[in-house]
């Protein structure tokens, strides 16, 4: 009977996937089309700061037809990424109780929301900055002209990099709720965990001060306000068991 039941639970898992890479290969397709848009899109804020005599080029034969496809792929993804979430949660939640679907589903939501924030407040805040910074330091007599592949790993790894940033505050709650750690005990640690923002934003960043300092300040906010948030959370939650109790 329980190998039955795990046999079930293991074709449903593969039914869910199986849609997911459906929708995400529909995306793609869909998007295609316009996969020169989209990576004319995402070089936008390059392109605003580059020298009126210069422009992106293409160092590698394949690179002005495999750039825009890999963009693409990626925006398909970011696209099915609710749906594929919404899989995962309708294989998950039925062995959850209530309290814990309520809460399993706001941390799921909220993830997903502050994934999305991360990739946006690069575009439009973080790549600006940095390639102001970058064209407008160029020594005399060198002109910038940045290859389509290397200028969208660039962009991709800033945007991966800070969309697992804005997960922080996700991360805080998990390690209050659960009990590894407390808001107090956090809350000593805030010099050290300063200095862990700037050494994760030098790993994980291009090499150069700007870019870690540009992600190493948001984290750090951002783990404020996941304590910040916890607190409320965690005092309503307590409140409400104990008015329950009462009742």
């Amino acid at each position: 009977m329980e190998e039955a039941s795990l046999v079930d639970h293991l074709t449903e898992l593969r039914v869910r996937l199986v849609k997911s890479i459906v929708v995400i290969a529909s995306c793609f397709i869909l998007l295609i089309y316009f996969s020169n848009d989209i990576y004319q899109f995402l070089a936008e804020p390059l392109q605003k700061f580059l020298p009126s005599n210069s422009s992106m080029i293409a160092t590698e034969v394949a690179s002005p037809f495999l750039a825009p496809l890999k963009l693409t792929l990626f925006v398909s993804l970011m696209i099915s990424m609710p749906y594929f979430f919404s899989q995962i949660w309708g294989f998950v939640a039925p062995a959850l109780y209530k309290q814990e679907k309520n809460l399993s589903f706001s941390l799921l939501f909220s993830s997903v929301v502050l994934f999305y924030l991360g990739i946006v407040f690069t575009y439009f805040l973080i790549l600006p900055i940095v390639f102001s910074f970058f064209t407008s330091s160029a020594p005399e007599g060198v002109l910038v002209m940045t290859d389509i592949n290397s200028y969208l790993g660039f962009v991709l790894g800033m945007m991966f990099a800070f969309a697992i940033a804005f997960e922080i505050p996700i991360l805080i709650f998990l390690l209050i709720w659960s009990g590894v750690s407390s808001s107090e005990s956090l809350s000593k640690k805030r010099p050290y965990i300063i200095v862990g923002c700037f050494v994760v934003g030098m790993l994980i960043t291009p090499p150069d001060v700007i870019s870690q300092t540009l992600l190493a300040i948001p984290a750090w906010l951002l783990f404020e306000l996941g304590l910040f948030s916890s607190r409320l959370i965690l005092e309503k939650t307590k409140k409400q068991e104990t008015d329950t109790k009462d009742l």
